[in-house]
Order: structure tokens, then C-alpha cells, then sequence
């Protein structure tokens, strides 16, 4: 043979190969996918076929492996069949006449019933939440559980280690869990781990990329939790990390970025259920099958507020986007006033549509975003749909710098709000473990309004008209990270 009948053979082995590809990706890519991600990954296949079908094999499933989703439907069940008939709640004829059909998707969706007899408080100052969980650790006398998606030693967060360690030394049974892909990436992990072990905290990795020991999944879906509870009697949960306000990021602190953070402080049964998810995650990642039961950690009484609660987890774990169908469900729901905040806020098709309708039903709906981006990629995404918000008649309030405005709440009217752990963009309905907490009070909705003021005295509105001003190179760039998004 040739070396010119060699070079020809071998490009029509390399047609054979990228016909194969194309037509397999047809056939397997757009199975059970939303059609903008299927046509996105088609897209970078085509164009890249062998680059592209190396990304969709590392990162082209969005649930996790069967067995830990088995795991999760078996906790599931058990929790369904161990509170039944354990929700005890306010009178249901002050409830929004809606408001009954979104507990029940809560509760089919996430297994976890509505418990009333609650009180919260939210923490908006990123020290003060820090002081409020090291305190109460400081106070335990039975056990200590933690569950954050970052969690580093540095000098902010120090004080709370040092608590950890005083609890053990007490004699407290301390668990901690950390995700490991997030916590890996952040200054001092090492330091982090030899001090939890020095101290006698049961540690452990959550969603461990361990191929070595024989832990993998797909590298990018994380824990995304955020969860403290101590001796099932008060429990804190929301947007914060276990760590300094900067991320001890040389960028952050060159840039003078400060995270801005909403913690809620939860006391009264609905505890028990932030335990449970606690439980749940270290269930699935030990194996050590929870001991308290839940049925009766549910129906102990409550005191203070009268505020009905129920925790709603969501994540790859679950065949439905638990948080996505919530958040949409209340969209829809909303009758007065819908006010959100995301710092990432990035919606797929049925929440935009679910947005503007609502303004376009006469609702007030307002947008806390921040000015300035931490994650490039995400920044350009979500200022892409600015355009279509504002022409919807969506108020978009951009939370000045240096300040990244990374709570996660939003309200409902004057009665139901939910804060917790979740973005609104398609990492966290999709790729993330996340947990959501829906409340019915006014009087938590006033304080969250309360909230919500303070955001608006530190933002500016942007307007249709300043937006429309912005330089053709940015709505390039805000485009194509659009289109990015939609490879999940």
C-alpha cells in the first residue's frame, strides 16, 4: 500500500468513526433531557465530535449513580411511612387557599411533611451568623451535627472549630461532613481535615471523586447543603459557608469582594427534619443507617412562634427537580407580591415563562441580583436574560459593590417564604443536593421584608434603558455563556 492510499484509507476510517458518532449522539444524547440541553450538547458534538463526546461521558449524566439513588428512594420511603399523620399545623383555614397543593408536592417530592409550632429568626450579618452557630455548639450536651458545602479553618472560623473541639472534649458526639470537590478547592483543606481529626470529629467527604478507593460520579454534581443542628433543638440553615467572607481567595481579596449571606435559626419540631436530611446524607455516604426516630423527634411540642415549616431537599439524588417544581409552583401562586434573590440566577424556560406571567397578571416582581460576578461564566449567563425581565416589567435591583449578594430566599405575598441553600439557575435544580425551607408566617415574611428593604437601600434599579446602552462585546459574551449553561 501507498502512503497515499495509506492517507486515504486512514481518513475514511476517521469519516466511518465521525459518522458514528453523529448518529449515536442523535439517538443517545437527547433521551430524557430538557430539549435546550440536548440540542447543546448535539451542537458541541457536531461541531467537536471527539472533544465533545469526551465531555459528555465525563460530565453527561446528571444523576447520580443508581445505587445511591436506590439508597435515596429506600430513606424515602421510610421517612413517608414514619411520619404519616405527625403534621400538626396552624389553623389551615388561615392558609392561602393555594397553599395546601404546594405542601403536597413538597411531601411527594421530597417525602417530608409540613410540622407547624416553629420560630425562626434570620441572621444577615456574615459574623454574626458565624458567632450564633459557634454559641450554640458552645451549648451542646448531647450532639453536634454539620453539613456545609465549604467548610475551611481560617482565623474567621476559628472560634467554631474551637467549639467543635470543646464539644468533643465534653464528651459530645460531633459529625461533620464537608464536600469534598468544594472544600478541596479552597486554601487550608489539609489543615482543615488534621485539625477535625486531631480534635475527635467524625469526619466525613460528601460526594468523594475518589476513582482510586472506587468513589466516583460525575465530577461536578455536589452537595450543596448548608445544615447545623444541635441536640435536635435548634438547627441553622441558608446561603453561608464555614468560612471567611472573602473565601480566602487571593482574586476576592485583590478585587475587595465580601459575601453577603442570610442564615435562618430554626427552633421547634421542623428541627427534627433538617436532622433528617443530616441523617440521610450521612447515611449515604457511611452506610450507618440513622438511630433517632423521626415520627417521634417530629411530634415533640413547639414553642414561641406559631410558624408551619417544611424542609424541602432537592438534588440529583431524586428523579425531580424538587426545588425547580416548588419554586415554580409559588410563581404561579403568587397574588400580590413575588420578590426574589439569587446571586446566581440563571432560569430555564419554564421559570422565565412563569416570571413574566406573573407581572403580566398585574403581580409586583422584583430581582435582587449583585452589580459585580464572582464566577465569570454564570455572571455573563444571567445578565443575558436581564433584557427579557426587564421588558416583562421585572424591578432588577443590582446589590452594589464590593458586596456579592449570595442569600437565597424569596417571598410570596405577605405569608410564605422559602430561604435556603438553592440558586435559581440549572446547577442547583439539576446538578446540586440542595435544601429548601418553606415557611408560613407572617411574621417571619415581615422580617424577611425587613430583609429585603436593607437590599434595596444598598442596590441601584437598573432600567431598560441603561441596559440597552451596553456595548455589543458584552452581549457577545453574555450570549455564548448562555448558551454554555444549557450543557447539563
Amino acid at each position: 500500500m501507498t502512503a497515499e492510499q495509506a492517507a486515504l484509507s486512514f481518513a475514511g476510517v476517521i469519516v466511518v468513526i465521525d459518522l458514528i458518532i453523529r448518529v449515536t449522539a442523535i439517538i443517545v444524547v437527547p433521551r430524557n433531557r430538557r430539549p435546550t440541553a440536548g440540542m447543546a450538547w448535539l451542537l458541541a458534538i457536531f461541531f467537536l465530535p471527539f472533544i465533545g463526546v469526551f465531555f459528555f461521558l465525563l460530565i453527561g449524566n446528571p444523576k447520580l449513580p443508581k445505587h445511591r439513588r436506590e439508597k435515596q428512594a429506600e430513606v424515602d420511603r421510610y421517612i413517608r411511612e414514619s411520619t404519616h399523620g405527625v403534621e400538626r399545623v396552624s389553623d389551615p383555614g388561615h392558609w392561602p387557599g393555594w397553599f395546601e397543593g404546594v405542601v403536597r408536592l413538597n411531601r411527594n417530592l421530597g417525602s417530608m411533611p409540613l410540622i407547624g409550632s416553629n420560630s425562626a429568626s434570620l441572621i444577615g450579618d456574615y459574623q454574626g451568623s458565624l458567632d450564633a452557630m459557634t454559641d450554640a455548639v458552645r451549648e451542646a450536651k448531647r450532639y453536634v451535627h454539620v453539613e456545609f458545602y465549604i467548610l475551611a479553618l481560617d482565623s474567621t472560623t476559628a472560634p467554631f472549630f474551637d467549639a467543635l473541639g470543646e464539644a468533643v472534649s465534653r464528651g459530645v458526639d460531633v459529625r461533620l461532613m464537608l464536600d469534598h470537590v468544594a472544600s478541596l478547592r479552597v486554601k487550608g483543606y489539609r489543615k482543615t481535615l488534621k485539625r477535625l481529626t486531631a480534635m475527635g470529629v467524625r469526619w466525613q467527604l460528601m460526594l468523594p471523586v475518589q476513582p482510586l478507593k472506587g468513589k466516583y460520579q460525575r465530577p461536578d454534581l455536589r452537595n450543596h447543603r448548608k445544615i447545623l443542628v444541635v441536640d435536635g433543638e435548634v438547627g441553622f440553615m441558608g446561603s453561608q459557608n464555614i468560612i471567611d467572607r472573602s473565601y480566602n481567595k487571593r482574586g476576592n481579596i485583590r478585587r475587595g469582594l465580601k459575601w453577603k449571606e442570610l442564615v435562618a435559626r430554626v427552633e421547634g419540631p421542623i428541627v427534627a427534619g433538617l436532622d433528617a436530611i443530616f441523617a440521610t446524607d450521612w447515611y449515604l455516604e457511611t452506610g450507618e443507617e440513622p438511630v433517632r426516630d423521626l415520627s417521634e423527634s417530629l411530634d415533640q411540642p413547639g414553642e414561641a412562634q406559631d410558624l408551619d415549616c417544611q424542609v424541602v431537599p432537592s438534588g440529583p439524588g431524586y428523579p425531580n427537580e424538587n426545588n425547580l417544581k416548588l419554586f415554580l409552583a409559588l410563581l404561579y401562586a403568587a397574588e400580590e407580591r413575588i420578590i426574589l434573590t439569587s446571586p446566581y440566577f440563571v432560569p430555564d424556560e419554564a421559570m422565565l415563562r412563569a416570571i413574566s406571567g406573573a407581572t403580566q397578571r398585574g403581580i409586583h416582581v422584583e430581582l435582587f441580583v449583585s452589580e459585580i460576578g464572582d464566577q465569570a461564566l454564570v455572571y455573563h449567563a444571567q445578565r443575558s436574560y436581564y433584557e427579557a425581565l426587564l421588558r416583562a416589567g421585572v424591578k432588577i435591583y443590582m446589590y452594589q459593590a464590593p458586596y456579592i449578594l449570595h442569600s437565597k430566599h424569596f417571598t410570596i405575598d405577605d405569608d410564605v417564604a422559602v430561604i435556603g441553600s438553592s440558586n435559581m439557575d440549572i446547577r442547583s435544580f439539576e446538578l446540586n443536593m440542595e435544601i429548601s425551607l418553606l415557611v408560613r408566617g407572617a411574621s417571619f415574611v415581615r422580617e424577611m421584608r425587613a430583609v429585603e428593604d436593607g437590599y434595596r437601600r444598598h442596590s441601584r434599579e437598573l432600567t431598560l434603558d441603561e441596559w440597552m446602552k451596553q456595548p455589543l462585546r458584552s452581549t457577545v459574551l453574555d450570549n455564548l455563556a448562555r448558551l454554555s449553561s444549557a450543557l447539563q
